[in-house]
C-alpha cells in the first residue's frame, strides 16, 4: 500500500490529490486515507464556504486536470440533497465542519419505493466513499443549530446526474451547477437564471 504523505494544510491536500490523479487509475483506498490525513482547519477553507439560507451550495475549489474536481458543499441547518446517483463517477466526501447524515438506498425496482440500505452520521473529519455500484444516497445536515461543510471529490467530473423520488423510484435529470468558483460568487444578474440544482 502506498504511503500517505504528510498533509497539514488544504494546499498540501490539493497538491496530493493532483498527484494522485496524474494516473488514469483511481486508487480508492489511498485517496480515502489521504483525505483522512487532513485535519480540517476552517482558516484554510472558509474563503470557499458560501452559504445560502434556502438551500445547500456547491462551491468549486479546484477544477482538476479533467480527471477530477474538488468542491466544498455548505449545508445550513436542516438542509439536504435529494436522493441521487453519481453518473458513473467516484465520489469522496470529507466532513470539514459539523456533521452530516448519509442515507443510502438501493437502486429502484419497478417504480416501487426506494429501499433504505443504511443511515450513518458522519462526524467532523470523517471520510466516506460511494459510487453507483454501491447504490444511491442522500446527504443532509440533521442539525438545525449548526451549519456543516464537506469537501467532495468527483472523478470524473460530471455536469448532470439523476435524482430520484423516494416513494416512486422515478428519476429525472438534474444539471450540476456551482454557487461559487474559487471563492468568488458570480454576478447572478448576468448568469443563467436557473438556480443551482440539488445533487
Amino acid at each position: 500500500m502506498e504511503e500517505v504523505n504528510k498533509i497539514t494544510t488544504l494546499e498540501d491536500l490539493l497538491a496530493e490529490i493532483s498527484r494522485i490523479f496524474d494516473s488514469d487509475k483511481v486508487n480508492v483506498e489511498h485517496l480515502h486515507k489521504t483525505l483522512a490525513a487532513y485535519k480540517s482547519n476552517p482558516q484554510q477553507w472558509k474563503k470557499y464556504a458560501k452559504y445560502d439560507k434556502y438551500r445547500y451550495t456547491r462551491n468549486l475549489v479546484d477544477e482538476g486536470n479533467g480527471r477530477y474536481n474538488v468542491m466544498i458543499l455548505c449545508w445550513g441547518g436542516g438542509q439536504g440533497s435529494p436522493i441521487h446517483d453519481h453518473a458513473n463517477a467516484h465520489c469522496f466526501m470529507k466532513i470539514l465542519q459539523g456533521s452530516l447524515q448519509e442515507v443510502r438506498f438501493q437502486w429502484p425496482v419497478d417504480n416501487q419505493p426506494l429501499r433504505e440500505l443504511s443511515r450513518t452520521i458522519l462526524p467532523l473529519d470523517d471520510v466516506c466513499y460511494i459510487n453507483d455500484s454501491l447504490g444511491l444516497h442522500r446527504v443532509e445536515n440533521v442539525s438545525y443549530g449548526e451549519p456543516a461543510a464537506s469537501l467532495h471529490i468527483y472523478s470524473p467530473p460530471f455536469e448532470e446526474c439523476s435524482v430520484f423520488n423516494q416513494q416512486t423510484g422515478i428519476s429525472s435529470k438534474a444539471k450540476v451547477t456551482f454557487w461559487s468558483k474559487y471563492g468568488n460568487k458570480p454576478n447572478r444578474a448576468i448568469q443563467d437564471s436557473r438556480p443551482p440544482e440539488d445533487n
